[in-house]
């Protein structure tokens, strides 16, 4: 028997697990995947917005707005890659000067500060390779970019060290409740008095099995593709246009490590698990990015990926407790702004379910998490130290990304430590680069297999059933 049960180890749920952390409370995060940040927390735009697109008065709205102004301290207290950078949303007809002006009245009711329309000169006297058929924009100098995986590992290792527990590779079949609930999994029951739903996708799913309001979520799928960090100088801002009833259409923005993201497309499908990419999708992605940079070099790209977006057909967020079913909490339909949202919506249910169940705060809480010291930002001198202290440094594995074998080991052994190859990608970035693992993933299994004490033939790219290597050839 546990206190909380999370299911769902994406930024929300492990952003909630971090706020929980700080109770004396035992709680128990459920995931069925591997590892942390396996669905939309790993395939997103890394954005964090600043509020103006929001509808005032909706739990998006609010969430946002507040979760934007916590990243600027998270990020520092759990070593997260951020930097406010900037944006524009462009508009490219004179007609589209009134929804500019909706947007900035948005802003302003939401709390956001700052926000000004400017001309299409005025964009491209900071943006040079901006369209000249932008007529004018919305400035939202607050609009800020971070690592999105990081971000969640972030908040999961702090959880961890504060004493939560995670169970991966674990599915959850429902949710009943009598004088306490009974998490029913593919790997057998959970009990806990209180349960918070952050499935993601699968949200509705989990909300269904418990209580008689149900939800529906439909998986929106949007494809990316990614430019080498040789064409990041191409524009610092983050450049969205007016968005659509479907979202907020293509992007085209800087990554906190230099790359160039463009993305998402928005298609609605059935499958909560397709993320297969397509040749239309990412002409479609481009297409409607070079209207914003019509310089952007297609020969640049040197990845595609998708993501689903958790999307509530209502359109808002589902946040807090149900009424029927009491001590269930639920952070359904967090579709964008979600990775922004995450610290609000995990504040608010933490301190709401600490408050109701008499949970109280940790006097030994460890706020600080430092992050995996990565040689490519390192100066000479710091170099030259790590190397004296850890000769592993003096190892370049990943050579794009200047990735050496102590970051691997690192990401290996550290809490919540990887346990495949896109576990270390997303950790150290190893694999990330232009050439995108075909260099360095046969001496990354070689780490693997050795700081697991595991046979390399057992080595996954993302768990079992996608082991690396068939056999050998030869002892």
């Amino acid at each position: 028997m546990t206190d909380v049960i999370i299911i769902g180890a994406g930024v929300v749920g492990c952003a909630v697990a971090r706020e929980l952390s700080k109770y004396n409370a035992k709680v128990v995060v459920i995931e069925r995947r591997n590892d942390v940040a396996c669905g939309a927390s790993k395939a997103n735009s890394g954005i964090v917005h600043a509020g103006f697109d929001a509808i005032p008065g909706t739990k998006k709205a609010y969430y946002n707005v507040l979760g934007a102004k916590m990243y600027a301290e998270l990020y520092e207290e759990l070593d997260i890659p951020y930097r406010k950078n900037g944006a524009f949303v462009l508009n490219f007809s004179e007609e589209g000067n009134a929804k500019l002006e909706e947007l900035y009245a948005q802003g302003v009711a939401n709390g956001v500060e700052g926000n000004k329309i400017i001309s299409g000169d005025e964009v491209r006297a900071m943006e040079p390779a901006v369209s000249k058929d932008v007529v004018s924009a919305l400035y939202v100098p607050s609009s800020a970019i971070v690592g999105p995986y990081e971000a969640t590992l972030a908040f999961a290792e702090n959880a961890n060290v504060n004493g939560v527990e995670f169970v991966f590779d674990t599915k959850v079949l429902s949710v009943e409740k009598q004088e306490h609930f009974t998490v029913k999994t593919d790997k057998g029951d959970f009990e806990s008095q209180v349960v918070i739903n952050c499935a993601g996708v699968y949200s509705d799913e989990v909300n269904n099995t418990a209580s008689i309001v149900k939800e529906q979520i439909v998986a929106r799928k949007g494809e990316y593709c990614l430019l080498d960090k040789s064409y990041g100088d191409i524009t610092d801002k983050t450049l969205f246009q007016l968005p659509t009833k479907m979202g907020k259409g293509v992007l085209v923005s800087p990554t906190v490590h230099g790359n160039i993201i463009v993305g998402p497309t928005a298609e609605d499908v059935d499958d909560k698990d397709y993320v297969d990419t397509t040749y239309k999708g990412l002409n479609t992605a481009l297409a409607l990015a070079m209207q914003s940079l019509p310089t952007l070099p297609r020969r640049g790209i040197i990845t595609q990926f998708s993501g689903l977006r958790s999307h509530n057909v209502t359109g808002d967020f589902v946040i807090g407790e149900r009424e029927d079913v009491k001590g269930f909490y639920n952070a359904l339909g967090v579709e964008s702004p979600g990775l922004t949202s995450a610290p609000a919506i995990a504040l608010d249910l933490a301190t709401q379910i600490a408050q109701k169940y008499g949970y109280e705060k940790k006097e030994n809480f460890i706020s600080k998490r430092e992050g995996i010291k990565h040689f490519a930002t390192m100066t000479d001198e710091e170099r030259a130290e790590a190397i004296k202290n850890n000769p592993l440094y003096g190892k370049v594995v990943c050579r794009c990304e200047v990735v050496t074998e102590a970051e691997i080991v690192d990401s290996i052994t550290r809490p919540l430590g990887a346990r495949d190859l896109d576990g270390v990608k997303r950790r150290t970035r190893a694999g990330m680069g232009r050439c995108q693992s075909g260099f360095c993933s046969p001496k990354i299994m070689e780490v693997i297999a050795k700081n697991l004490g595991i046979d390399i033939l057992q080595v996954s790219k993302h768990g079992a059933g996608s082991e690396i290597l068939v056999g050998k050839i030869k002892e």
